[in-house]
């Protein structure tokens, strides 16, 4: 199995390791909940060293990855990122992740934990004679996610670098450790979210950096088992679970967020577009919020009454709302808020709630 390159910062805080998509990472440093706090109120410093990374370079890396995509790139300038998704041809989602122009590559970023997926799948449209490189990234380059109100405040103090006008799903440069890395905004906790993309042999400096400049706040490290919470909260469906060949981008509310109706040819280009124009949509990612329930596992299946109409792909129990909380993908008849649904694990049936998403919004 796969380890961060700091792998042992973790063990001497006390992690608890959890096997995630092939690397050992954290799941909780004793006690989730502290961190979860530490995002909501302050800041909390993680390590996404096993999130899939892709450097593309070359004079075609645009144009090659334009025609493959479900989103359209052309229009980014450098520092600018925006959401995509590679599909089959039948419209099923292979890969959901943020792909950033910059002045000499582009990076894609999986957003969820599927190891080298969308590796493995972009690579076989690599051609003889497309003058585009991709470079798999997991293991060369390291990947720290600083959230919470003190995120930006902190990253100042660590690296003198300003980022509070920084916009979703766009980059800036940075130096640490005498190496170019990256500062990227994104949308991981529903609160600020900034990520540091770096060689991973300059993780250890950044690392400790952080921890120092955000002493001042309370930082903690914080594990996968609260960020999994925070995520589901923040209503943001991940690659893996929720997004997955199951799924059809429109099915997952990712409309103006991950995919074109305009942008031109790409895989399963037609299947989007046939439900827009006809408003077939199947089935509808919802919340779900459950009573006097133990959080059900992936793939739990939901009814209404004795019909089977959908099922679970993330649950957790959430502290703002201190119920278990779910995100579910019921068929369109049955996704309405305030719909009564059950779910079935452990030999019975647990009601259940629809909600509209998210679950928590940053006042």
């Amino acid at each position: 199995m796969k380890r961060s390159p700091i792998h042992d910062h973790h063990t001497k805080l006390g992690a608890t390791f959890e096997e995630v998509a092939g690397w050992d990472m954290p799941a909780h440093y004793g006690e989730w909940l502290g961190e979860y706090q530490a995002v909501r109120q302050a800041v909390g410093l993680s390590d996404l060293s096993h999130r899939g990374k892709i450097r593309v370079t070359g004079d075609d890396r645009v144009k090659w990855l334009q025609g493959l995509i479900s989103n359209d790139i052309l229009p980014l300038q450098p520092g600018e990122g925006r959401y995509s998704s590679f599909l089959t041809h039948k419209g099923k989602m292979l890969g959901y992740f943020r792909v950033y122009t910059l002045s000499d590559s582009l990076w894609i970023e999986d957003v969820g934990e599927v190891g080298e997926a969308t590796f493995q799948a972009l690579r076989k449209f690599l051609l003889y004679g497309i003058k585009a490189k991709m470079e798999n990234c997991a293991e060369s380059w390291g990947l720290l996610l600083v959230s919470g109100p003190k995120a930006c405040t902190t990253i100042s103090a660590a690296f003198g670098v300003e980022m509070s006008d920084l916009k979703p799903v766009s980059a800036i440069a940075a130096k640490i450790g005498g190496q170019t890395a990256f500062v990227l905004r994104t949308e991981e906790t529903g609160e600020t979210d900034l990520e540091i993309l770096l060689p991973a042999d300059t993780l250890h400096t950044a690392w400790e950096r952080l921890m120092e400049a955000g002493a001042t706040y309370g930082i903690k490290a914080v594990g996968g088992h609260a960020r999994e919470a925070l995520r589901i909260e923040a209503g943001l469906p991940t690659a893996g679970p929720d997004l997955n060949e199951e799924i059809v981008p429109p099915e997952a509310n990712l409309e103006g967020k991950a995919f074109s109706l305009n942008k031109g040819c790409y895989p399963g280009q037609e299947v989007v577009a046939r439900m827009d124009t006809y408003g077939n949509v199947r089935r509808h990612l919802v919340g779900l919020v459950m009573k006097d329930a133990t959080v059900p596992p992936k793939g739990a299946k939901l009814f209404e009454g004795n019909r089977e109409v959908g099922w679970i792909s993330s649950a957790t129990h959430s502290p703002q709302l201190n119920q278990v909380i779910a995100f579910g993908f019921p068929l369109r008849d049955f996704s309405k808020a305030g719909t009564e649904l059950t779910v079935e694990f452990d030999g019975r049936k647990h009601p259940a709630t629809v909600r509209t998403l998210p679950f928590y919004v940053k006042s």
